[in-house]
């Protein structure tokens, strides 16, 4: 109960915002080295399923062992996920206001360039630009030095989750709004994505904003997703919770979620070697990773551990699987393993409770000014119907 006696709505916002930031970045470090391999693959390396912080798939040979050299991922360093996630961050510190396509030439394509960040999987300090994967450097080619129009640069990008992989910050700051998230993440997206991958940026900002609702479910989450996704990817959502919604534990559900998002799936059974049609621009089609992710979280009930636990052992893009279903389940209420957390915080060298303590300040200042901005509005609107304003 409150001080006045009103029933509790759940946790407050600085709460759930810490739960999606951090809850993200944990889940990205307890997929990241198991990336790409399969549930089975996964079993035999590790003798069983991935249940907490695990080492490199080459041990000590991750230096020079391929496909994955000179990235050291395990040992609880976060990857890409979480370094995008936290420069949104600070484009949204710098602006202080809602963000569109041109913040991201703007402020986030000079941040990646020029700021030297501790980089985990590298072990050093560099350009972020230099860890992030040729999906995201196309940001840096089409905005920098190809001087495309910000809101249609991600056109004839390939089509995957790298913008969606770091819109939690969108859904955040439009906290129990997801139709403002979906569109301010769309707006944001066009730089870095087209087709399905753009729009997948947007339904998993909605789904965080609708995440942090009072009451949310993972139920109301995926509600919200169906009414405001398109084409492939609201076929493809529908079918991997549908299929969720009989299944209490990751393990029985693995094969199902799996089975489910294939006819929207364009890589095919193979992550490491994808189909000819990989990744190309489709009304039919849908990114894995968001699906997969909500399914996880209808499994796990919004339960974090289970969440993301699931999304690890699923393997293929299994880093960014978590690093959603860590969200999304944070965002919900469900609390992060504090051992998880310190320890991912300790191995990546981060400090995983700024970025939620900066966004927070700055989504109180952004809602004060929506509130100003809708009365002024609402005034104006009112005047036009010639009748006096109440207030």
């Amino acid at each position: 109960m409150t001080p006045n006696g009103e029933e509790s709505s759940g946790p407050r916002l600085d709460e759930r915002i810490t739960g999606a930031l951090v809850g993200a970045a944990v889940g990205d470090a307890l997929g990241g080295p198991v990336e790409g391999y399969s549930p089975d693959q996964i079993l035999e390396r590790h003798g069983g399923r991935v249940h907490g912080i695990v080492g490199p798939w080459n041990g000590d040979a991750w230096r020079t062992a391929r496909p994955l050299a000179p990235y050291h991922k395990g040992d609880g360093h976060v990857t890409d996920d979480t370094l995008m996630t936290h420069a949104l961050v600070r484009v949204y510190a710098t602006v202080r206001d809602h963000l569109d396509a041109y913040a991201i030439a703007d402020h986030l394509v000079p941040d990646l360039m020029t700021n030297p960040r501790w980089i985990p999987e590298l072990e050093t300090a560099a350009l972020p630009l230099q860890r992030i994967f040729l999906a995201e450097k196309w940001l840096v080619a089409r905005l920098h030095y190809g001087h495309v129009d910000p809101r249609e640069a991600g056109v004839g990008n390939i089509v995957n989750c790298g913008a969606a992989m770091y819109m939690a910050p969108v859904g955040l700051v439009n906290a129990a709004d997801p139709r403002a998230a979906y569109a301010e993440a769309l707006d944001i997206a066009g730089a870095h994505q087209s087709s399905y991958g753009r729009e997948a940026a947007g339904v998993f900002a909605a789904a965080v904003a609708a995440a942090c609702a009072p009451g949310a479910t993972p139920d109301s989450v995926v509600s919200a997703c169906l009414s405001l996704a398109k084409d492939g990817t609201r076929a493809a959502i529908e079918k991997v919770c549908a299929a969720a919604s009989g299944h209490t534990d990751f393990e029985s559900a693995l094969g199902p979620l799996r089975a489910a998002v294939t006819p929207y799936d364009t890589v095919g059974p193979d992550y490491r070697q994808p189909s000819l049609g990989a990744r190309r621009p489709s009304r039919l089609h849908a990114i894995e990773e968001l699906p997969v992710a909500l399914g996880m979280v209808v499994v796990a009930n919004g339960d974090y551990r289970q969440a993301v636990l699931g999304a690890v052992n699923y393997g293929r893009d299994c880093d960014s699987i978590a690093t959603m279903a860590g969200a999304l389940a944070g965002a919900l209420g469900s609390p992060v393993p504090e051992d998880w957390a310190k320890t991912v915080a300790e191995a990546s060298r981060l400090d995983l409770w700024e970025p939620p303590r900066t966004l927070t300040e700055v989504t109180r200042e952004i809602h004060a000014r929506d509130v100003r901005r809708r009365r002024a509005h609402e005034a104006a609107f009112t005047a036009l119907e010639g009748r006096e304003c109440s207030d």
